[in-house]
């Protein structure tokens, strides 16, 4: 166990700055492409993990094209991703059909487009984040609320939980998501202190408008997010059979083990911000 945790601690300590150089950056082609490439990572690796279901023979290489070309649009023409995705999951249903025998198409198209919209238009939301006027304060506002929520998640759970939380992960209590929840609101209100501080000295680094009390909402409900997130993805590796979803990351397993929490939070950013815009 201690070695594990050595592991997670070694990993985070050189995924976490790398993270934030790209959010600081500034740069949406830099981004987009960070983003593009974690997101085939970890669609090769869902994929992987959909093999071991009913859907051996899943396309792999044109899944792939897909969730480039949904980065590709996110990019360049954000409003033909939808149109895009339409189009890329009836070519992924063409695909399967002359590919596969008649029982396998429906299993591996299923999968194939799921696998567009989980891994794929998920994080497509992150450059849409990012091309927003305080762009890289909201990424870092999401993830702080991803990382600090894991990590009280992990350690109170493991040293107090005692309450199941969920039939989908045996390891996740009601004491380690409370904890979560504390620990994010904790660590937001710290982060718009050092923001009003940091303003008030002349530096824009980092901008949060509006009430202090809505930004510690939305906080709030990307934590919830993300631990549903991370519940989901339990429910998946839990349904075939398999304990992480990799090995890449050394104590974290794989990379969608990694970003599973990140999965439902940053589109659910991404639709506080258009519901925030549309009022």
């Amino acid at each position: 166990m201690l070695f594990e945790d050595m592991q997670r601690v070694l990993t985070a300590a050189v995924l976490v700055p790398l993270v934030l150089a790209i959010v600081f950056w500034n740069s949406l082609p830099a981004l987009t492409i960070a983003a593009a490439v974690v997101a085939g990572l970890a669609t090769w690796e869902f994929l992987a993990i959909a093999a071991k279901h009913a859907a051996p023979a899943i396309p792999r290489v044109p899944v792939l094209c897909g969730v480039a070309v949904l980065f590709a649009c996110a990019y360049f023409r954000p409003e033909y991703t939808s149109a895009a995705f339409g189009a890329l999951a009836f070519i992924l249903l063409a695909i399967c059909a002359f590919r596969l025998p008649p029982p396998q198409v429906l299993p591996a198209t299923a999968f194939s487009v799921f696998a567009l919209v989980y891994t794929g238009w998920s994080l497509t939301t992150l450059p849409l984040i990012s091309a927003q006027g305080n762009g890289p304060s909201l990424l870092v506002l999401l993830f702080l609320s991803v990382w600090t929520g894991d990590v009280a998640a992990l350690y109170v759970g493991r040293n107090l939980g005692k309450h199941k939380l969920s039939r989908l992960s045996p390891n996740k209590t009601w004491e380690g998501a409370v904890a979560s929840l504390v620990a994010t609101v904790m660590v937001i209100s710290l982060l718009l202190l050092l923001a009003n501080e940091l303003n008030r000295r002349g530096i824009e680094v980092l901008s949060y408008p509006g009430p202090a009390l809505r930004t510690l909402l939305l906080a709030t409900l990307l934590n919830i997010a993300a631990q549903l997130g991370d519940l989901l993805e339990s429910a998946i590796k839990r349904g075939a059979g398999v304990k992480d979803s990799g090995t890449l990351l050394p104590g974290h397993g794989g990379v969608l083990d990694r970003i599973d929490a990140l999965l439902l939070a940053a589109p659910v950013l991404w639709y506080a911000l258009l519901a925030q815009q549309a009022l």
